[in-house]
């Protein structure tokens, strides 16, 4: 049985080596049924019927579209038919192999077509593959396209009009973090897909990891006992700063090839500049959100789902200095989630910029605090492993009572034909953890301790924090188009 996070509620163990049969039985019930494996395993294509795969399409096709869609084209039950982008073709996309580390690179509409068209001509060995079409607007590619799925990968500030259009007419969704770029349109997009009964999956691959399993299991195993505080240590973010405090006065040509108006979107119109497009716009409140929406979805997903964390009734932030464009590179942010069945109340610590957590009692002299660091009534764990070494030296690995996941790709795939919700489905999992991570962004900018009330979607005392659950579209842009 699973609560609205995903997560196997019930007693918790009450002793190491046993386990409720509720919350067992409960994890088993996600455990896939069937298999699905890449298609090199299989050996090429033919192994089914063109009328029986799953048809997808891409949105989106920059460093991360194009590295998602060479992945899918992998999977057999999986054929891709068209992808869209507001770019044509251009040269300054972060590399979408990450083995070249910040090489720039080819990406937008064209790169993406002839690279999934180059992989299928390989996968069948024929010289050339033609079959995949380019769009330009997304809204045209849903209307032309009678696709099963699709991957949205653009800009935090598209996600959820994007993804909203394509869970109402009926897609499975694969969608990068974040889901949304407000809490008002997590809220939205997670009841679209409730209703829909589509598959989704958010683009936070670490939550099918099993080293995330294990995390949840010494929880579940009762090795450090009730938990009552959790810090999350992060550096500065992955991508390099913006030149300046604001906008940039000059106002170069908009690139060949580039919708600059449909690449806003739903956003304020500003003019072309190449310090938003492309990559870097992540540091720019009206595109990107921040270092929070970057990676928050990623290092919470398994607190979330060890904690068995819903919304938080309180969430305060600091930071040196509130720049009304760009968002700060140093801050922390901290959350306050209320008891949860027999666990105790938590509080969550988001520390950015070098700030450490205090070092736990018991840490070797050696060692410094670089991981997720769950503070319990009877012990510490730090990432992975107890503390200190003799105590994992003498614990050990806790009991495997988690199905592992077949992959982060896997679970998506199998869901959209039929399988079980994926580990980052919208619904279970992601649709809160994206909600968590954008309140977080609300008290970034207001600096000031907010009371959350998660059943009435409101803040109890700050009116203007309620203003911000949502912002007001440019013309002509809808949640509901």
């Amino acid at each position: 049985m699973k609560n609205t996070n995903g997560q196997v509620h019930g007693n918790r163990r009450t002793a190491r080596g046993g386990v409720s049969r509720r919350r067992f039985m409960g994890s088993v019930a996600t455990a896939t049924a069937f298999s699905i494996v890449p298609r090199h395993v299989l050996g090429g294509a033919g192994h089914i019927a063109p009328s029986d795969k799953t048809t997808l399409a891409g949105i989106g096709m920059g460093g991360q579209g194009i590295q998602n869609m060479a992945r899918f084209t992998e999977y057999p039950e999986i054929q891709i038919t068209a992808v869209c982008d507001v770019h044509r073709e251009g040269d300054r996309y972060m590399s979408w192999n990450w083995n070249q580390g910040k090489d720039l690179q080819m990406a937008g509409r064209e790169p993406a077509r002839r690279e999934v068209e180059r992989r299928y001509a390989d996968q069948q060995d024929r010289g050339t593959y033609h079959g995949c079409r380019t769009y330009v607007d997304y809204r045209e590619l849903l209307e032309k396209e009678d696709v099963d799925a699709v991957m949205v990968a653009t800009p935090d500030h598209s996600h959820a009009v994007i993804t909203m259009a394509a869970i109402r007419r009926g897609k499975h969704v694969y969608c990068e973090k974040p889901l949304t770029y407000s809490v008002f349109e997590a809220r939205a997009v997670t009841e679209a897909a409730r209703q829909a009964k589509v598959a989704t999956q958010l683009g936070n691959q670490g939550q099918a990891d099993n080293l995330s399993r294990m995390i949840q299991e010494y929880i579940l195993d009762d090795a450090i006992g009730p938990v009552r505080e959790v810090y999350v240590p992060w550096g500065q973010g992955f991508w390099d700063p913006p030149a300046g405090p604001g906008r940039p006065q000059d106002m170069p040509p908009v690139p060949d090839g580039l919708d600059w108006d449909l690449w806003l979107g739903p956003a304020p119109a500003r003019p072309y500049h190449p310090c938003y497009h492309p990559w870097r716009w992540r540091d720019w409140w009206d595109f990107g959100t921040g270092q929070l929406g970057d990676l928050g979805c990623h290092k919470l997903s398994t607190i979330f789902k060890a904690l068995n964390l819903g919304s938080p009734t309180t969430i305060e932030a600091e930071c040196d200095e509130v720049n009304p464009e760009i968002y700060p590179r140093v801050f922390n942010v901290h959350y306050e989630f209320p008891a949860r069945g027999d666990m105790p109340p938590v509080k969550l610590h988001w520390l950015s910029g070098g700030a450490r957590p205090p070092r736990p009692a018991g840490l070797e002299a050696d060692r410094e605090v670089t991981e997720d660091l769950f503070l319990g009534d009877n012990g510490v764990l730090m990432g992975h492993r107890l503390v200190p070494e003799t105590r994992m030296r003498e614990y050990g690995r806790p009991p495997e009572v988690l199905p592992r996941s077949p992959g982060h790709d896997v679970e998506f795939v199998r869901a959209c034909r039929g399988g079980p919700p994926a580990g980052s489905d919208f619904v279970a999992h992601s649709g809160l953890l994206t909600e968590a991570c954008m309140l977080g962004n609300i008290a970034l900018r207001l600096g000031r301790k907010l009371v959350w009330d998660g059943a009435r979607c409101e803040f109890t005392n700050d009116q203007e924090a309620n203003r911000l659950l949502h912002r007001e579209y440019r013309e002509g842009w809808s949640l509901y188009a």
